[in-house]
């Protein structure tokens, strides 16, 4: 039978394969009692299942050496052995056993549900949502008392076109999925801001979540059709459907390989206005997909993973390696590095501070003026690595000019300390700012008097023109880059900074969607900076587009007054 489940894509593509089905080991916990005399060696057998898991761990992290998922992979495996590690979790169960004289698996199985019960009375969606972390280590601690420790699928039947299918994938399963070679898998469970679906974004594989009831109503070797653009499954299509997909499906790879071509050729629109391409990264170890696709440079430099997913806060030398390893390798083009834009859900480990909500709170720039040392640890680390090419500093956030004029002040004296170390550095080194809020869009002029260059974060200026949280999916339907606020507000930025002969660039998702392209293109932006595997689709929207055939177009989309007439715009200007 055919039918079709509809869920949220998470990666965009098309896979088509068979099903195969992964059931967890079944963990029905019986209560029972322990003798006194037995109950240390009940204490014994769960720090024993403690280890076992542990190990677990560890010969996972030591499977995966390289590739762009390994940070996320790293990251993912690093707080489950906190919770691992935690004394809510090991005390707590081991008090339960000691007091009540219970069977370690009933102890274990009581603490999880007081665990899980304390996360859903958490206000904050992403911190709600990592309760799902602390039930995927627990009950690998339970497989480990029952007899199950870890879990490696059997082969699919199906070997090349396989489909994982499950209710829920930890990080950790994925790892250890990963050498079967999934074409795309699919969940009941995980959301846009899950685990799970950051490695899927990571991995590039066609995924779809949220499905509810999709390993309940699939069955282990049906054919599928899973489009991670729409977040559709198809299960057992007729003929008609498959060969279409098929086709689509081939028809994208083709485009893929076209796309290659142009990895050496100029971006320049058909007018002959040269456009700069650069490329988004978090670690150094991004620079082969940045090479891969032909970036003209590092537009934005993600510097806060440095500082995330570590007990300690990494010093001056180990920034400064980071900072000059990627300068060398772009080999003079111009890399610019945002100064670490923590706090909202990028919190360092040892922080204590909390907020009601974070996205309003003690973050980015804010936070940097508040540590100080911090800062001037970093800014240091920046300076030095000056040396060695084109380091820019992007300062996140900014929301008036008192906070640049400190930045700066800050700056002059992390050059005055090197000088004082004889230590080499860019003088001239630019300073640049990005534009995330709307006072800050709505004041650029004030900026553009102190900074070399802007740059519009659209992410961060569509949450909060629009009041909606981008990470909270009850109100994801509200966050719309087509709103003509937003339009408006990043045309007046481009607008301005143009007039004033500064240099303007956009880093987030827009830069990189090409339904905007020429839009963008139309109201004056030349510097775009996007995921390195974006580039080439953008760069041949550009190669077709002619700016005096678009501006007039781009401009009329500007002053539209309703979404309506902006895509019958849009669709227009890109047709």
């Amino acid at each position: 039978m055919s039918f079709i489940l509809h869920g949220i894509g998470v990666c965009k593509g098309i896979a088509i394969g068979h099903a195969h089905l992964t059931v967890p080991a079944a963990l029905e916990v019986m209560h029972y009692l322990i003798p006194k005399s037995q109950v240390d060696k009940e204490i014994q057998r769960l720090d024993q299942a403690f280890s076992i898991v542990r190990a677990e761990f560890e010969a996972l992290q030591s499977s995966v050496t390289d590739g762009p998922a390994l940070a996320e992979f790293s990251a993912f495996l690093e707080l489950h052995h906190m919770i691992l590690d935690d004394p809510t979790l090991t005390d707590a169960t081991r008090d339960i056993i000691a007091k009540t004289h219970c069977n370690a698996e009933w102890a274990l199985a009581q603490q999880k549900e007081a665990l899980l019960a304390e996360f859903e009375v958490i206000d904050d969606t992403y911190l709600r949502e990592r309760k799902t972390d602390v039930e995927q280590v627990v009950d690998r601690v339970l497989k480990a008392l029952l007899g199950h420790p870890g879990y490696q699928p059997p082969a699919p039947k199906h070997l090349g076109d396989h489909i994982l299918v499950a209710y829920d994938l930890s990080p950790a399963d994925i790892m250890q999925y990963k050498p079967h070679q999934f074409v795309a898998f699919l969940t009941d469970m995980g959301s846009l801001t899950s685990h799970t679906t950051i490695v899927a974004r990571s991995l590039n594989i066609p995924s779809v979540v949220a499905l509810h009831h999709a390993h309940q109503l699939i069955l282990e070797g049906d054919c599928l059709i899973v489009d991670g653009d729409q977040g559709v499954i198809i299960v057992n299509p007729d003929k008609y459907v498959l060969d279409e997909y098929r086709l689509r499906q081939s028809q994208l790879e083709l485009e893929n390989q076209k796309l290659k071509r142009l990895k050496s050729i100029n971006a320049i629109t058909l007018d002959g206005t040269p456009i700069d391409l650069f490329a988004n990264i978090e670690l150094p170890g991004d620079l082969e997909q940045v090479k891969e696709h032909g970036a003209t440079g590092i537009g934005l430099f993600r510097s806060e993973f440095l500082f995330l997913n570590r007990d300690d806060l990494p010093d001056e030398d180990e920034q400064f390696e980071a900072y000059r390893a990627v300068a060398t390798k772009m080999r003079g083009k111009p890399v610019t590095i945002r100064t670490f834009d923590l706090g909202g859900d990028k919190k360092l480990k040892h922080t204590t501070q909390t907020a009601a909500n974070p996205a309003l709170g003690l973050r980015a720039i804010r936070l940097s003026l508040s540590e100080p040392q911090m800062f001037h640890i970093q800014l240091r680390a920046i300076l030095r690595a000056s040396k060695y090419g084109q380091i820019k500093i992007l300062i996140p956030m900014i929301s008036n000019a008192a906070e640049v004029d400190q930045t700066l002040y800050l700056i002059e004296y992390a050059k005055h300390t090197l000088q004082k170390d004889q230590l080499d550095f860019d003088e001239r080194i630019q300073v640049g700012g990005m534009i995330e809020i709307p006072a800050a869009a709505l004041s650029v002029e004030v900026f553009l008097q102190k900074l070399d260059f802007l740059s519009i974060g659209t992410n961060d200026l569509i949450q909060y023109t629009l009041a909606v949280d981008r990470v909270d999916d009850a109100v994801a339907h509200l966050y719309d880059p087509f709103h003509p606020a937003v339009l408006w507000l990043v045309s007046r930025v481009i607008q301005i900074s143009n007039r004033a002969k500064k240099p303007v660039s956009i880093c987030g998702e827009m830069a990189g969607d090409i339904q905007f392209t020429r839009l963008l293109l139309g109201i004056g932006l030349q510097q775009f900076s996007m995921y390195p595997a974006q580039l080439l689709a953008v760069k041949n929207q550009i190669l077709k587009s002619n700016l005096p055939d678009i501006i007039p177009l781009a401009h009329k989309i500007i002053r539209a007054d309703n979404q309506e007439k902006i895509h019958n715009l849009l669709a227009k200007l890109n047709s």
